[in-house]
């Protein structure tokens, strides 16, 4: 189990990560644990709200990253990839050499949230900043 300053310290990059387009992101660590049969690796899980129009800077996870969307519609692109907006039900994944060049809220009017799942390397931060 996660410790509250480990628990924390991921909220706070978190929220300078996905806040880079406005003030209002929310991000939610809900789980983090290491996974005992692959050494020297991490699951962690939380839940991200965008704000309307609300966007994130590019960046990369270092993590094979399954995201889940809940509530609203976001818009997704990997560098090279197509952009995808996808609603409520609907995946998408990253790979740990990804570029996340396009994360945002679909709509300017309605929030969005996400349900995203890592798996990383233990002590590798979850997010890094691409400029």
């Amino acid at each position: 189990m996660i410790t509250a300053f480990k628990r924390y310290s991921c909220q706070f990059i978190l929220l300078l990560l996905f806040s880079a387009g406005a003030q209002a992101t929310e991000v939610e660590v809900l789980f983090s644990q290491e996974l005992q049969d692959i050494q020297g690796k991490s699951g962690q899980m939380l839940t991200v709200t965008y704000a309307p129009g609300e966007s994130s800077a590019q960046h990369r996870h270092n993590a094979h990253t399954f995201v889940y969307v809940l509530e609203g519609s976001v818009v997704m692109q990997v560098r090279g990839g197509e952009a995808q907006t996808l609603s409520a039900g609907q995946t998408f994944y990253e790979n740990p050499d990804d570029i996340h060049s396009v994360a945002r809220n679909a709509s300017d009017t309605e929030p969005a949230k996400i349900l995203v799942f890592f798996v990383k390397e233990t002590d590798a931060p979850v997010t890094v900043p691409v400029e």
